[in-house]
């Protein structure tokens, strides 16, 4: 019942939202007579501001359209290469006329990113890509929204997230002999789970894997995110969190996270911070601050985006990773694609290189929580695994931001081209010749 009061409700703010857009506008137009009454930047910025805290926030594009090579523009062009029920592996393809850069693309290796299905949609991670593109072909898992996802696509568990990762890896491994996998946050789990049950029944796995930020074991450090998984029980989360989609979208039925509940969490974490933020954002437009406003505006157009999470994924991965902790206990079992189970076990990973990087002050997943991967990867000799402790950066500032570009990057950089193999990083299909 409240999803539906809650779409009701989204449903009479949408017109009252759009009409204070349009008096912003009317008293912000110098053409217009009310822009000259004395009040009138003050009154525009209010109306924006009501906008802004009232509209509907759509999934946000990429908006890659090049990169910088060297100093010479490569074009991206944004394609989606496989597409399944709740995901689908997005590429991110470059174009080039310059010859010489040209080579050097083609000889790059391949990265599947692994973006987190935890509340935002993988555009979070549109800074990260875009830096990636510069030295690398990269993939991204682009999760959908539950709610947009029919019910007669059927379920989505975690152990579907786990043969998900591991039929893109075999489809990067089929277009260039092999990759490399980088996971931030919520998939480090997946993932390992992924690669472990590739080694365990002796498939190829990738050349290297990077763990970002992730709750390997939640167990460290616990955060105000651990400590409310342990806090209450399965009943209490399917009780209070839990709702069926309404009839106005293609998922009706489906029993969800809604993201709505997700962004008030978010926001419940710091709201002093947030208010904040709006009332500065306020007086930069009364300033006529532009670069400022803007900057407030993608800040928030990203980080208000939210999407339903199925309600399966989500109660398996809270009982799974944050209450049972089966992945560092050794009792996790993953149910394949032809319905047989499968114990995770990371100590059969030998052929995969593994670096682990966590921030500093990251209050969502706590210190040692991500370097806990080196302990259960017993396999993968010592001279093939680092970690790295990013210094004075927070959860987000190891994969976006200044710190991810100058201090995180080069070290993923190094590390992605130390574990690729000459021979392998040249295979190049037919397809490739006129781009990447």
């Amino acid at each position: 019942m409240l999803y539906q009061i809650y779409d009701t409700q989204r449903s009479l703010i949408e017109p009252f939202a759009d009409l204070a857009q349009t008096a912003s506008k009317i008293f912000s137009n110098p053409l217009m007579p009310f822009s000259h009454l004395p009040m009138a930047q003050r009154i525009s910025a209010a109306y924006d501001l009501i906008y802004r805290l009232g509209k509907d926030y759509e999934k946000p594009e990429f908006g890659i359209r090049s990169v910088d090579v060297d100093g010479v523009e490569v074009a991206i062009h944004e394609r989606i290469e496989l597409n399944k029920p709740f995901c689908e592996l997005r590429r991110f393809k470059r174009f080039s006329d310059d010859v010489a850069t040209l080579d050097k693309l083609k000889n790059q290796p391949a990265v599947l990113v692994v973006a987190p299905l935890s509340g935002h949609y993988a555009t979070l991670l549109r800074d990260t890509v875009k830096t990636m593109l510069k030295d690398h072909k990269v993939y991204i898992t682009d999760w959908k929204n539950a709610r947009l996802v029919p019910l007669s696509d059927g379920e989505f568990h975690l152990d579907d997230y786990v043969n998900y990762v591991q039929e893109f890896i075999r489809h990067l491994q089929k277009a260039y002999g092999n990759c490399h996998v980088m996971s931030v946050c919520q998939p480090t789990v997946p993932v390992l789970a992924a690669v472990s049950l590739m080694a365990s029944r002796g498939e190829t796995t990738p050349w290297s894997m990077t763990m970002m930020g992730g709750p390997i074991d939640a167990r460290k450090s616990p955060t105000a995110v651990n400590d409310l998984a342990t806090q209450r029980s399965i009943e209490w989360f399917e009780n209070n969190v839990i709702y069926r989609v309404p009839s106005t979208f293609p998922g009706a039925g489906r029993k969800v996270y809604p993201g709505f509940l997700q962004h008030t969490g978010f926001v419940a974490m710091n709201p002093d911070r947030h208010l904040s933020s709006h009332y500065d954002y306020f007086l930069d437009l009364v300033k006529g601050d532009k670069d400022s406003a803007e900057s407030h505006r993608k800040f928030y157009d990203e980080y208000n985006a939210v999407l339903d999470m199925d309600a399966d994924y989500y109660l398996e991965t809270i009982q799974t990773v944050f209450r049972e902790f089966k992945l560092v206990q050794g009792t996790w079992d993953v149910k394949n694609p032809q319905g047989q189970t499968e114990r995770v076990r990371p100590q059969d990973i030998k052929a995969t290189a593994l670096l682990s990087v966590e921030g500093e002050l990251d209050d969502i997943s706590g210190s040692g929580q991500t370097a806990a991967a080196h302990d259960l990867c017993t396999s993968i000799q010592k001279n093939h695994r680092h970690h790295f402790e990013v210094k004075g950066a927070g959860h987000y500032g190891i994969f976006s931001g200044r710190r991810w570009r100058e201090m995180v990057y080069p070290e993923v950089k190094q590390f992605i081209l130390t574990h690729t193999p000459k021979t392998g990083a040249s295979k190049t299909s037919k397809a490739e010749k006129a781009a990447e």
